[in-house]
């Protein structure tokens, strides 16, 4: 199978060139796009996750030789969730190389957040399958760059972090109210409040109501925290 232009500057990217072709294939095969004989990528994306997963659990023991599981297991969360997924796939531009239906074209596919976290744990998984797992590590590793190093020492959801503040002072859970939504349907914006039942509140914008929440979620612990 010969690779597309898309495909054979992606292989550039990520540094590794595949021996069968057809795993890259589908890595960035969206279920949109699928077809019975187009497989997509959500079975790779399942491998992908495990692989991911293992790589950073040894690099976190490695990185600190002292740190409890109470510690380790929140900077994993860190490492693994989708978002730090779909910020390293924006590296690497893998959008750019994504295969999607029409609808999903239309919608903005190639910049949504879980679609992109998915394709890149797809690709992590063709890796694997194409060379072994020395030579995925060694590709999680470098695209992961410092992130194992750099990860805060407490890098729980703020959203975890502000509830368990809130509940440690006997108040409510935190409220997360959608202030304003703009831009156009196939790529809008959100802006959300948190807000405590004490009055405090602070606002976040960005294109996913997920990450908006979080980020206001963040913004009002460390304005909580200069007090």
């Amino acid at each position: 199978m010969k690779l597309s232009a898309d495909l054979k500057a992606l292989e550039a990217r990520l540094g590794h060139k595949f021996s069968r072709p057809d795993l890259l294939v589908r890595a960035v095969t969206h279920s949109s796009m699928s077809s019975p004989t187009r497989e997509d990528n959500q079975r790779l994306e399942f491998l992908g996750d495990r692989v991911l997963g293992l790589v950073m659990s040894e690099a976190l023991l490695e990185h600190d030789k002292s740190a409890a599981e109470g510690t380790l297991a929140p900077r994993f969360n860190a490492l693994v969730r989708k978002e730090a997924c779909a910020d390293v796939a924006r590296e690497i531009d893998l959008g750019a190389a994504l295969k999607l239906g029409r609808s999903e074209m239309m919608s903005g596919g190639r910049r949504k957040e879980a679609l992109l976290g998915d394709a890149m744990e797809a690709v992590l998984a063709a890796v694997y399958r194409d060379a072994g797992f020395d030579v995925a590590k060694a590709l999680i590793l470098r695209l992961w760059g410092n992130r194992v190093k750099t990860v805060e020492a407490d890098a729980r959801d703020p959203k975890t972090s502000l509830q368990e503040w809130a509940q440690a002072r006997k108040l409510p859970p935190p409220k997360y109210e959608l202030v304003k939504r703009s831009g156009p349907d196939h790529a809008p914006v959100f802006t959300i409040a948190a807000k405590l039942e004490n009055g405090a509140s602070a606002e976040a914008t960005d294109n996913s109501k997920r990450k908006a929440e979080q980020v206001a979620a963040k913004a009002l612990l460390d304005q909580l925290s200069k007090k």
